[in-house]
């Protein structure tokens, strides 16, 4: 039968466009059709992140302090100045934050409660203040840069301390403590959940071509909903996905948040930058948590203490998509989707102090998750 032009202008006005797309459905497949592969948390279709050179907002450069034997949670005197240090994190500063905070506040065991100054204003800074204060005492922090500038703003934000430090180096003791702190955080964390501290629960996926257990693995219990999946199971170029399910964190949200928590208490912020130890004990406080980040290693002489340099890429937020990634391609690749914007990363390049983004490094993360995403609808 013949179909007039006139016909064919009423079909159209009749179907819709959604109709249309169903009628020639078998042409070709749907650009938002999810992958078959089904999801062991979210009740969500999968969700591709809409990832290119164009839609890059800005790129950003970190720098983690890092020591290869692993975080400082110490006790010095000098003279009749005490000063408790807590730094040295790596990547894994805000999972840890809690948990080495508690691990510094316990050094004051003994001491009546009085005026504590905190040196640094990042969450190491801002968690060891708030334990502070529930332990009675009366907290000044002193710091160089407002909250929104500090290394910690412009971390990727997701519970997992790792990267901390080098399990060839590290000694057993510090493998303990480690431990504990990481399980005394994620306990914290759970407390805090929800919108108001930035917390919420995301699947995960580790890409790797290797069934290799991950670093940590004593810490297993604190992922649930583990599993590895194969070839065939997972739409990521990887053989192997290992999924799980953790807590993201927004740094900025989690900061603001413990902000107004320190002056809700009575704590109060004094801008200064210290140039030196000397300068450093030249506060009026008896009793100086030492929370100065990278800055240690000047202030306090640190030299195991190194920048591992990390490099984000910002693109526009997308709320369906809901799950995080790691690994995946060349380089340290991860995918957060936060409230703000989602998060590519990125990079590790110890002893590089160096501010600047890199063009060829925005380049590649974006390009390598882009390949990361190439099965998906």
């Amino acid at each position: 039968m013949q179909v007039s032009k006139q016909q064919r202008r009423n079909i159209l006005k009749t179907l819709g466009a959604g109709a249309i797309a169903t009628a020639i459905g078998g042409c070709a497949p749907m650009a938002t059709r999810a992958p078959k592969y089904p999801r062991f948390y979210s009740r969500q279709p999968w969700a591709k992140p809409r990832v290119s050179m164009d839609n890059v907002i800005r790129s950003i450069v970190g720098h983690r302090p890092y020591r290869p034997s692993g975080f400082n949670v110490s006790k010095e005197r000098f003279d009749e100045k005490t000063v408790v240090h807590n730094y040295g994190h790596g990547g894994g500063g805000i999972s840890l934050s809690w948990g080495s905070s508690a691990l510094a506040v316990r050094e004051t065991m003994g001491m009546t409660p009085g005026d504590v100054a905190v040196i640094g204003s990042g969450v190491m800074g801002l968690t060891s203040a708030r334990l502070l204060q529930d332990a009675g005492w009366n907290v000044t922090i002193y710091t160089r840069n407002v909250a929104r500038h500090t290394t910690s703003n412009v971390a990727a934000g997701e519970w997992s301390p790792f990267s901390a430090h080098d399990p060839e180096v590290s000694s057993a003791a510090f493998k303990s403590q480690f431990a504990w702190a990481s399980r005394i955080a994620h306990h914290a964390y759970t407390n805090l959940g929800g919108a108001d501290y930035g917390i919420r629960w995301l699947e995960t996926y580790q890409l790797s071509d290797s069934t290799e257990e991950p670093d940590n693995v004593e810490l297993a219990d604190l992922f649930p909903m583990t599993r590895v999946l194969g070839p065939g199971e997972h739409p990521f170029p990887t053989t192997y996905a290992r999924s799980f399910v953790t807590m993201q964190i927004d740094p900025a949200v989690l900061l603001r948040q413990l902000i107004e928590d320190f002056q809700i208490g009575g704590g109060k912020f004094v801008i200064r930058n210290f140039k030196d130890r000397a300068d450093v004990l030249s506060v009026k406080e008896s009793v100086i948590f030492n929370c100065s980040g990278l800055g240690a290693a000047e202030l306090f002489e640190d030299d195991e203490l190194i920048p591992a340099k990390g490099q984000l890429v910002y693109i526009p937020p997308d709320p369906a998509v809901d799950y995080m990634t790691f690994g995946g391609g060349e380089g340290m690749l991860y995918m957060f989707p936060r409230s703000d914007v989602i998060l590519l990363g990125g990079t590790f390049k110890l002893g590089d102090y160096t501010t600047n983004p890199e063009p060829e490094e925005t380049f590649r993360i974006v390009t390598e998750h882009q390949k990361m995403f190439a099965a998906f609808g």
